[in-house]
């Protein structure tokens, strides 16, 4: 199997503004030679800035949004994903779309709605999860919220040990303040660590529109919680990592902690 490369973009946003964002990330981006990376990793709600404003916001998959991603996906020969406010009839969605650069893409829902912001009675929850694949590594995309809820998050494991469905790295697209950064920068650990997987954490920066502040702390942890990412809290930063396929296989097989997991089923 062929290592992995990500590439985790840690950024402030524009509030409420879907041109001024789209602007912001080409801008950033243009230093991405087309096939030097594999995903383009972008916050969560990465073209408003996490906002219940959804009349104002929301497009549908046709966006300019979604378009832009397409275009972005297709020139750097690449996925790029993130999450952004998605109206369907008369609901609206917290969206991750992983975007192909064939043009094709598959969506995630987010499951966990953030009621202590209103989330919950803005947006329809989501019900499906998704297992993408890139060179043959299996992902498997989540946001922000979803990340204190680890059943959500579970390895699943056959009695003998082997992957049954499961999957490679775990990836969270988030709007995370900064006065809860201690909790999400421990659960990342704790969801590598219990998985055995490669896990992206992806946050923004700067005060949003609420004077809620982030400090991004996007990191990249190995299956051992322990980070092989260089982004600084608090700073703008695009940087690439390269995920080892041999170094997770090796682990794996030398502690194989998954031969005793407990099995379960979420309803």
């Amino acid at each position: 199997m062929e290592d992995l490369r990500v590439t985790i973009i840690q950024s402030q946003l524009n509030w409420e503004d879907i041109d001024a964002n789209l602007a912001m990330f080409s801008s950033k981006l243009k230093s991405i030679a087309p096939g030097s990376t594999d995903i383009i990793l972008l916050p969560e709600m990465f073209s408003t800035g996490f906002t219940m404003n959804v009349a104002k916001v929301a497009e549908g998959m046709d966006g300019k949004a979604v378009k832009w991603m397409k275009e972005l996906a297709a020139e750097k020969k690449c996925v790029v994903t993130g999450s952004l406010v998605i109206k369907e009839g008369e609901h609206y969605y917290n969206r991750l779309v992983w975007m192909k650069p064939d043009g094709t893409w598959e969506k995630y829902d987010k499951r966990h709605l953030f009621r202590m912001g209103e989330e919950n009675n803005t947006y329809t929850i989501g019900k499906e999860r998704i297992i993408v694949t890139v060179k043959g590594w299996k992902i498997y995309p989540l946001v922000c919220y979803d990340l204190r809820f680890p059943v959500w998050s579970r390895q699943p494991h056959t009695p003998k040990g082997a992957l049954e469905e499961g999957y490679d790295c775990l990836i969270y697209v988030a709007n995370w303040p900064e006065v809860r950064n201690y909790p999400w920068k421990q659960l990342l650990i704790a969801r590598a660590i219990e998985n055995q997987v490669y896990v992206i954490g992806v946050n923004r920066i700067g005060k949003d529109g609420n004077d809620m502040m982030h400090s991004g702390d996007s990191v990249v942890l190995n299956a051992n919680g322990i980070p092989i990412s260089k982004t600084k809290a608090n700073e703008e930063s695009v940087e690439t990592i390269t995920l080892s396929w041999k170094e997770l296989e090796e682990f794996r097989k030398a502690f194989p902690v998954g031969m005793d997991s407990d099995k379960f089923r979420i309803e």
